[in-house]
């Protein structure tokens, strides 16, 4: 197997401090979130921000304070900006941190119910992204909530909007989308294509099983405060290292060796961005 490539989602756009007083909010604390993360095994930072009222925003200025902030602590893991930003926001307030040229952005490949919201990923929006992201040499990856989304990403790749190694999250158990089962993960993992690589995230409870198949499958793993907020049954983790931490001990026991942010630029087809 290649070796595992670790994704630490260190805060998300849903929850807030009053659902876990340990979710980073300010550039202070997602440089330290992620610096502990990238130490403990993480290779890549999935980043979402927040303004000074602390709520989520795609402004490429809050982007770029809180990535100088994450890179002055020493944090040399790649940076994957999001640009699924948060329910309701519109295709030109997503692209915004794509202004600034990261190595890699999430791009979702679908609509889905998102609890009592709806999540807009329509295929003029899903191609406008694609096409900023190629303009702006940022690496993709496809972020899939049902067998359908993975449909939807391979007719980007038909289009020519986007070229190169292909990488692919499930994301899984949210819900108003596809169950978070054994079944399911393997579902999504034969229908991509061979040499495409995949990732997978568990929503809550889910997280630590579905994390654990991956490994052992031959998957990367995403794990942290925005998709799972409890360590274990009714505890709160208190930082995403935590979550990290145990993913690369399990990997140690069953003999998968932990990828490096270099060694994940090389199995992810990331060509990497000058500092």
């Amino acid at each position: 197997m290649e070796k595992l490539i670790i994704t630490a989602a260190i805060q998300g756009a849903e929850l807030s401090k009053e659902d876990t007083p340990y979710l980073p909010i300010t550039p202070e604390e997602v440089s330290q979130e992620a610096y502990r993360s990238w130490e403990e095994g993480a290779a890549v930072i999935h980043l979402h921000v927040r303004d000074k009222h602390g709520k989520p925003t795609q402004s490429a200025d809050v982007y770029s304070e809180n990535i100088a902030a994450i890179k002055s602590t020493g944090c040399k893991a790649i940076i994957q900006c999001s640009t699924g930003g948060a329910v309701g926001m519109s295709a030109e307030e997503r692209m915004g941190p794509l202004t600034l040229k990261p190595e890699y952005a999430s791009l979702n490949t679908g609509s889905i119910n998102f609890g009592d919201d709806v999540f807009i990923n329509s295929t003029q929006m899903m191609e406008k992204l694609a096409l900023t992201m190629q303009e702006y040499g940022v690496k993709p990856e496809f972020e899939t909530y049902e067998e359908g989304h993975i449909h939807n990403a391979m007719a980007l790749v038909k289009k020519g909007l986007v070229t190169g190694k292909l990488n692919f999250q499930f994301v899984l158990g949210v819900p108003g989308a596809m169950a978070p089962t054994p079944k399911n993960l393997l579902l999504l993992s034969e229908a991509i294509p061979s040499d495409a690589t995949w990732a997978v995230a568990g929503i809550g409870r889910h997280q630590l099983v579905l994390s654990g198949i991956a490994v052992l499958i031959g998957g990367n793993v995403r794990v942290g405060l925005e998709d799972n907020i409890y360590y274990s049954k009714g505890v709160l983790a208190k930082s995403n290292a935590e979550f990290v931490a145990r993913i690369v001990k399990i990997a140690k026991e069953v003999g998968r060796e932990i990828a490096t942010p270099d060694e994940a630029r090389r199995i992810l087809g990331i060509e990497r961005h000058a500092d």
